[in-house]
């Protein structure tokens, strides 16, 4: 588990980003501070949803529009203890966007150094990433539409 050691005291975002098998959270601030992200079994999302409440001032879900959405929109009003205000953002071009985010975060050592970045893959799922991808777009949306 990621998360910085003190938590935040100011609304936080959830950044979730739905699959199948597994499913991205995130958890970042208005300043873009990122607290958390994770990777999780998709089965397990919502529980994790839920956990991640206790512990943040969560006072948004922003969510990839993809073809899962909405059945996962659905199932997030149903199962989630208190309602949770949840926008959809644009998901294209999230998962090629992911992957070079995970090498600026995670710069590659030893041979992969030597790959160009188009052919290096990250060594773990990218979920996580593409659920930080998402609460920028939605905040990038914000700012832009403020000026």
């Amino acid at each position: 588990m990621n998360s910085s050691e003190f938590l935040p005291t100011q609304p936080v975002i959830l950044g979730f980003d739905p699959g199948r098998d597994k499913c991205g959270l995130a958890v970042m601030g208005l300043d873009r501070q990122v607290h958390y992200h994770q990777v999780v079994a998709a089965n397990e999302a919502i529980a994790a949803i839920e956990t991640l409440r206790q512990k943040f001032p969560i006072s948004l879900l922003i969510m990839g529009d993809q073809t899962t959405a909405k059945r996962w929109k659905q199932q997030l009003h149903q199962e989630l203890a208190d309602q949770l205000n949840i926008i959809l953002v644009n998901e294209r071009y999230t998962t090629l966007e992911a992957r070079d985010r995970y090498w600026q975060m995670y710069p590659p050592k030893g041979l992969t150094k030597l790959l160009p970045q188009g052919m290096r893959q990250p060594p773990r799922p990218i979920d996580d990433i593409v659920a930080i991808l998402l609460i920028e777009r939605y905040l990038n949306r914000l700012t832009e539409s403020a000026n």
